[in-house]
């Protein structure tokens, strides 16, 4: 398990989509420079890309676990 996994794991609800607001919005902007030939951090794109799929799962467990409780 990734650290960034486990700091995810002990973030609340708002913080999470907070969180994932945050890494599109970098996404994007890292998108665009790349497409602008601005920049080629084609490596930070895939672990902002992984970030927000990690966000996304820990927000996907915690509304089925709410589901299941209800």
């Amino acid at each position: 398990m990734s650290k960034t996994a486990e700091k995810f794991r002990q973030m609340g609800a708002e913080e999470l989509h907070a969180q994932e607001t945050d890494l599109r919005d970098q996404l994007f902007r890292l998108k665009f420079q790349l497409a602008m030939g601005q920049s080629e951090s084609v490596k930070k794109i895939r672990q902002l890309r992984r970030d927000v799929a990690r966000v996304k799962t820990e927000l996907r467990a915690r509304a089925g676990q709410e589901g299941r409780q209800a």
